[in-house]
């Protein structure tokens, strides 16, 4: 009857006909805008052939729909509201028939229907879904909305609650958590499904279901249940709204869309669903969200490149059960890697398999982990005390204290221990490899592998190659941390690496303003509301006052040309008053435990005092415009030359780094996504105007060259 590129409609047996979604040269079926004008002359043509009893929805992938085509938001973004609102409900024409037909229809779901996929499924009349497939609508991870009508039928299917914890969660269900919330009709084995969905079909073609009363239901709710599901909807508003990440509008506009619509005919809704999604497609959020995205599917390319140049890790070993080590020792042991777990003190190895039992009581807590697995887990980590069974390793990272002599003589003792092809992955934050490799007789074997506090929570691992690290060396590394489950990033050996160089700047920015008399309350609360989880003050408190002042004195020390810490530094300043932050109770803010034992943070007199002591005799107010751009400028600066060096070899990688390692405000896509957002000519006219302050805030060539061409560091 038709075929298309990803359509296939064909008669089969008692007047039905199968519409078959079969994306040619693809492994997966997803919409775009051909699939959606075939669905829409497919449709049609069912619509027009009144021998047809009944319409079977398949898919010949492994997957239904995965959702929509994300390669053509670009475009479409660029387009007016107006005219992107128009686009939306031209595409949903196809959903719009299917709806409106004369006849039964019934959505075969298998593996997943996602986005536009799940959309798809609620235009039928009826659904059935494999036991192992999951439905869902995260378009709001992409700070987007539904645009196929999922605002308007999920709650007209199965409720006002179901549908704004689907919209505003983003979250997949499972097919029983979907036939429980009533947005499925039946659940069977995967190898039953199409039967299932045919007896569905029947059911409904012989009366046995009243289908045509739930797809009027769909067109227009009666007026006592779009009242009840109006209330249900506001009473949820200020939940969702503390729920919402900062600057992400996307799950209060769904909110605030489905109230209005609950009493509206499908197609009024349908205009202000298409509204809603112009208007949120448009924002700075959606825009990074997007972004980040496309980054994170770069990245999984790259991964199994490594993965096919690297050697699989089978047995792992860490020097040191501190705080760091003791995590990396955990996680490998979670994953399933045989982990061995070495401390030259008895009382550490000790500590470190606590802290092993505590984040397995939490994994079990929290129904990640049943007891069994739990104690498979901890039999596979073995504490010891001597290098018993290093020989059998195929990887061993070094998480000792960070001394480069230190370094330097416990792993060149190591080394002959090991196999001749055992990888050294050392956990060093400030120490260059090529220094560590030095007492090596196989540099060609030492990478970097820089895990952030706290290991089991934090995703990024700067995977750092030294001139001498060999190619396979780092492939078998980001294979390791991609079995961890961390985002390895690939950096170019320097100080500070990638991540904490780019924030170096940011904190002597900070100083700066505290120099010139800005009140670190006032920052930290400027900087907070801009999307950072914490301010910088209340940063150096938790990363440890004597921890960061030297760490930044190391970093800056690498640059002295753009990175000069202020003579009246206000960190320097803590430190020489044992203020070290939440370690000892004192730093930028006062730490006392709340009834759960976690810090609570208080401004403190004695930090005033103590700043007062370097602040300028006329120190000047600070708008809240002006702190942003004296923080935020130095990190994009600072960005461009880490890109420009090398240090990573995309934007893409860049950006992933900060979000993942940083906390970067999501809304923004990371330091060089923020500066395409704002405009490269601005940011250097902003940067031209802060030139005075010193060479952190000076943009590079390159940024100078983008800003003349009016082009971006992300290719669009």
């Amino acid at each position: 009857m038709f075929q298309g590129n990803s359509i296939k409609l064909q008669r089969i047996e008692e007047g039905f006909v199968e519409l078959c979604f079969d994306r040619n040269e693809d492994a997966i079926n997803k919409f775009d805008e051909r699939t959606l004008d075939e669905l829409a002359q497919a449709v049609a043509l069912i619509a027009a052939d009144g021998a047809i009893a009944g319409v079977l929805i398949t898919s010949a992938k492994n997957v239904f729909v995965v959702g929509a085509d994300i390669n053509e938001f670009a475009a479409a973004f660029r387009l007016s509201e107006a005219d992107l609102a128009a686009r939306n409900l031209k595409l949903n024409r196809g959903f719009i028939g299917l709806e409106d037909l004369a006849v039964p229809s019934v959505a075969a779901i298998n593996g997943i229907a996602l986005g536009g996929g799940m959309e798809l499924t609620l235009a039928a009349a009826l659904r059935a879904i494999s036991a192992d497939a999951l439905i869902g609508l995260p378009e709001v991870k992409l700070g987007l909305i539904p645009g196929l009508g999922g605002t308007l039928r999920t709650p007209r299917i199965a409720g006002a609650d179901v549908a704004l914890d689907l919209i505003t969660g983003g979250k997949p269900l499972t097919a029983p958590a979907a036939q429980a919330a009533g947005l499925v009709d039946a659940v069977c084995a995967a190898p039953e499904l199409r039967a299932t969905a045919l007896g569905l079909l029947r059911q409904a073609r012989d009366g046995a279901i009243d289908w045509r009363q739930r797809q009027a239901r769909k067109r227009l709710l009666p007026a006592d249940e779009a009242a009840r599901q109006q209330a249900a909807l506001q009473a949820r508003r200020g939940d969702i709204a503390a729920r919402s990440p900062k600057h992400q509008p996307a799950a209060l506009v769904a909110l605030d869309l489905m109230a209005r619509a609950a009493a509206q005919p499908r197609d009024a809704a349908l205009a202000l669903e298409a509204e809603s999604f112009a208007r949120v497609a448009k924002t700075q959020a959606a825009d990074a969200l997007i972004q980040t995205f496309h980054n994170e599917q770069a990245l999984k390319k790259l991964f199994r490149q490594h993965g096919r140049d690297g050697r699989p890790v089978k047995q792992a070993a860490v020097l040191g059960a501190g705080i760091m080590g003791g995590g990396i020792a955990f996680t490998s042991a979670l994953r399933g890697i045989p982990t061995r777990l070495k401390d030259l003190a008895p009382a550490q190895l000790d500590l470190g398999m606590a802290e092993a039992d505590r984040q397995l009581a939490r994994q079990i807590k929290g129904g990640r982990l049943d007891p069994a697995r739990a104690k498979t887990v901890r039999d596979s980590l073995v504490p010891q005390l001597d290098d018993a069974g290093f020989d059998g390793v195929d990887i061993v990272i070094e998480a000792i204290v960070e001394r480069l002599e230190t370094k330097r003589e416990v792993l060149a003792a190591l080394e002959p221990r090991l196999r001749s092809d055992a990888i050294i992955a050392s956990n060093t934050s400030s120490l260059l490899i090529d220094d560590i490799a030095q007492a090596l007789a196989h540099p060609e074997n030492l990478v970097g592998m820089h895990f952030f506090n706290p290991v089991p929570a934090m995703a990024l691992v700067e995977v750092v190659q030294g001139s001498r690290t060999r190619a396979e060396t780092v492939s078998t590394a980001v294979a390791y941390a991609v079995a961890l489950g961390k985002t390895p990033i690939v950096v170019k050996d320097c100080p500070g690496f990638l991540v904490n160089r780019i924030l170096t700047p940011y904190v002597i920015a900070f100083l700066q303003l505290l120099a010139e008399g800005a009140d670190f309350a006032q920052v930290d609360r400027v900087m907070e509301a801009f999307g950072w989880p914490m301010g910088p003050a209340w940063l150096q408190d938790v990363i440890g006052m004597d921890t960061g002042a030297h760490v930044w004195q190391v970093i800056s020390a690498g640059y002295p040309q753009r990175m000069v810490l202020p003579e009246r530094n206000a960190v320097r300043l803590m430190v020489a008053h044992q203020r070290y932050g939440q370690k000892n109770g004192a730093g930028f803010y006062r730490y006392d435990a709340d009834t759960a034992g976690k810090p609570r943070k208080s401004v403190s007199d004695e930090t005033y005092a103590l700043l007062a002591t370097i602040k300028p005799t006329t120190p000047r107010a600070f708008s809240d415009s002006e702190i942003v751009d004296r923080l935020m400028l130095p990190m994009i600066v600072e960005a461009a030359h880490a890109l420009a060096d090398g240090v990573v070899a995309s934007a893409a990688e860049l950006d992933m780094a900060l979000l993942l390692g940083l906390g970067f405000p999501a809304y923004l896509g990371g330091p060089l996504k923020y500066a395409d957002w704002l405009g490269l000519g601005h940011v250097v006219r902003r940067c031209d105007h802060y030139a005075t302050l010193g060479h952190h805030y000076e943009p590079t060539g390159q940024m100078r060259a983008l800003a003349a061409a009016r082009q971006k560091f992300h290719p669009a």
